[in-house]
């Protein structure tokens, strides 16, 4: 990990913001879309078989699959979901919105109607890890928003099956829908559909940069959550913080892939120094080493910060998918926190605990983008429609003010649309 003053940070901040030439992932993705797109089914089969050397007899999972995946999870892992379904369902039940409506002298009714989404395609990577939590994070929010129809895709593994501990959290949130496929190619069949796969409104979930890209192409021809970069956690420790844990929570983030980007921004140099000669030792236990150690001498920085202020002025300038305040008094500090997908606060709130069961969510805003957005809720799920109600004299009494704007405008459809409702009073 580059050890740097918080001046030496922000010149080389650029060097952190992915700066990745897609356009070869690009031409790929559009490819893979366009032939989705044209053969369906087909397609699918044909790139499962390229991309992830399995030729399907089916695409979606079976009952009989189902059924051998809940059989073969423990049931201390069972037990697991059932704490993280129940915390996740605690804590998104308080962003559920209800329609409204409010009425106004002379009859007017003016209100906001609020509509789940018929259909919503989830993305459940594969590859380097399986990721049962994420079935949660992402279906949960979507029942609770009233979302009927709920499909999930995700990679087969080599022997063609999905993850079991996958399956068996698609059960546990009573999703029966899976499909064996992965990559652009799921993205692409979740947003024109095919002969198996229905189109769906709207896609969420993580995945690769083919995914991600995928996901920016298909926008607009449906709803999309976010362009997710990589994995990225950034920790503002003082003197207090035990450096243990820091490191322990920098690898943590690590180990999501090479280009995983940890940072500890630290007012202490007995910190910065014992955190760096950690990380690396701990690193050497880790069953994921080689990514970890990747990710640490290419994307890890410690900050020396002057002050507490500078050393949070520097996170909020990161605006960090995740940031853990381990200083002293960190409620007192939070309300200076303007840029961050998820806060963890104090020594005993590690990152891997919002990713598995505190019941936040762990779908966040990734490369900055925290700055404008938010992390994944309820109210992705729905669409708010307005409601506007004016009867015949409460139209009357503000048509003056409509045609001198339209008018104004230049749009004269638009004020002739009031006139023939006064000409017709008038008439009567």
């Amino acid at each position: 990990m580059k050890l740097l003053t918080a001046e030496q940070f922000f010149q080389q901040k650029q060097n952190l913001t992915d700066q990745t030439n897609y356009r070869n992932v690009d031409s790929a993705v559009l490819d893979i879309i366009a032939d989705v797109q044209k053969s369906g089914d087909n397609a699918l089969v044909k790139l499962t078989e390229k991309f992830d050397g399995v030729l399907l007899d089916e695409l979606a999972v079976s009952e009989e699959e189902f059924l051998e995946a809940e059989k073969s999870v423990s049931e201390e892992f069972k037990q697991a979901i059932r704490t993280a379904k129940e915390n996740i369902l605690t804590f998104h039940a308080n962003q559920t919105e209800q329609s409204w409506f409010i009425n106004q002298p002379g009859g007017i009714t003016l209100g906001q109607k609020v509509t789940p989404m018929e259909r919503v395609g989830v993305y459940i990577p594969g590859g380097k890890a399986s990721y049962p939590s994420t079935v949660l994070m992402n279906v949960i929010p979507a029942q609770l928003a009233g979302v009927k129809e709920i499909t999930i895709t995700t990679p087969p593994n080599s022997d063609g099956k999905v993850s079991p501990y996958v399956l068996a959290a698609a059960k546990e949130a009573g999703v029966d829908t899976v499909y064996k496929v992965g990559g652009a190619q799921a993205v692409a069949a979740l947003a024109y559909g095919t002969e198996t796969i229905k189109k769906v409104f709207k896609i969420v979930g993580p995945g690769n940069a083919y995914v991600a890209r995928a996901k920016k192409w298909v926008f607009g021809d449906v709803a999309i959550d976010m362009i997710a970069g990589p994995s990225e956690i950034c920790i503002v420790a003082d003197e207090t913080a035990p450096p243990n844990f820091v490191a322990a929570d920098l690898l943590s983030q690590a180990e999501h892939d090479e280009d995983a980007r940890p940072i500890l921004i630290t007012t202490s140099n007995e910190v910065a120094e014992a955190v760096q000669a950690a990380a690396y030792e701990q690193a050497e236990q880790r069953e994921r080493k080689d990514i970890i150690q990747k990710s640490l001498s290419t994307n890890g920085r410690i900050v020396l910060a002057d002050t507490l202020a500078e050393a949070i002025a520097t996170a909020n300038d990161i605006a960090p998918e995740h940031l853990q305040l381990m200083i002293n008094e960190p409620f007192e500090n939070l309300a200076t926190i303007t840029n961050a997908g998820a806060i963890f606060i104090g020594n005993y709130s590690p990152e891997a605990l919002g990713d598995y069961a505190a019941g936040p969510n762990h779908t966040l805003p990734t490369s900055g983008t925290a700055a404008f957005s938010s992390p994944l809720g309820v109210y992705d799920f729905v669409k708010k429609s307005s409601v506007i109600h004016y009867p015949h004299q409460a139209l009357a009494s503000i048509s003056k003010d409509i045609t001198t704007l339209a008018d104004a405008e230049g749009l004269s459809a638009h004020s002739y649309s009031i006139h023939i409702r006064k000409d017709e009073e008038d008439d009567a």
